[in-house]
């Protein structure tokens, strides 16, 4: 017999109002996405509002519902209020929410994938590197959900590749070596510190971002290269890519 009542952890993804007192939530947990409900949450008496904010990493309480599960408990475990109070790092912490939203399926249990997402919200958070804790982040969600690019091996013919490789195919999901450059014509033309770049973040650890010392041409392209990547997996840019994009332009 299930239980009705069950603890979780979660990310609050998103937030709509329902009723004249209720918000439904859209929130990542290990055991995959899911939408729950929030009685009563905008009064101004509930005690839950309070733990319940926007990119909130929060232990959850849940009763089982008809249509909804509810909330019926909620401790905070990591604000992310430097997050939400700056509008770069808020912009980023949209993009990643939409990003895991739309390469993940409702109660798909996928522990690690929501670690990722938390990783890079306390580093959205907290980082002097925003912008390259979303290309680790990228990366990494490919890597999880089946979508890893070849950095490292040609597409084509599997040899492994030096740095001499200087053209990225989205379609073909990877780096061409020189010798298969003709197989994509419309292949993008990749710098070597970009490509160092991507496959250095492909295969370490979030922290190395703090370390790195990069110029603005070179985030630029390495962002460039991925989000032409992504754009031909979802066949659209993610809503949030023109908020992000006209935030940082702003900055």
């Amino acid at each position: 017999m299930r239980e009705r009542i069950y603890r979780t952890e979660a990310l609050i993804l998103r937030r709509s109002d329902l009723g004249e007192a209720d918000r439904l939530m859209l929130l990542a947990t290990p055991g995959g996405k899911r939408r729950v409900l929030a009685r009563g949450i905008r009064k101004t008496t509930s005690k839950l509002a309070g733990h319940l904010e926007l990119f909130t990493r929060a232990g959850l309480l849940l009763a089982i519902g008809r249509t909804f599960d509810i909330v019926t408990q909620s401790e905070i475990r990591d604000s992310h209020t430097t997050l939400r109070a700056e509008l770069p790092r808020l912009s980023c912490a949209y993009y990643a929410a939409e990003l895991y939203d739309r390469f993940s399926e409702e109660d798909d249990e996928h522990p690690e994938l929501y670690a990722v997402l938390a990783q890079t919200f306390a580093a959205l958070d907290r980082s002097a590197n925003p912008d390259l804790a979303l290309r680790w982040y990228e990366l990494r969600l490919l890597h999880l959900t089946g979508y890893r690019p070849q950095l490292h091996r040609c597409v084509v013919c599997q040899d492994l590749l030096t740095e001499t490789a200087s053209r990225f195919s989205p379609t073909l999901g990877g780096v061409l070596c020189p010798q298969h450059e003709d197989a994509d014509r419309a292949a993008m033309t990749m710098s070597g510190p970009a490509f160092r770049l991507l496959r250095y973040l492909q295969s370490q650890p979030l922290t190395v971002i703090e370390g790195l010392r990069l110029s603005p041409e070179v985030r630029s392209e390495a962002e460039s290269l991925l989000r032409a990547y992504l754009r031909r997996l979802l066949e659209r840019d993610l809503r949030s890519v023109a908020f992000l994009d006209e935030v940082l332009r702003i900055e």
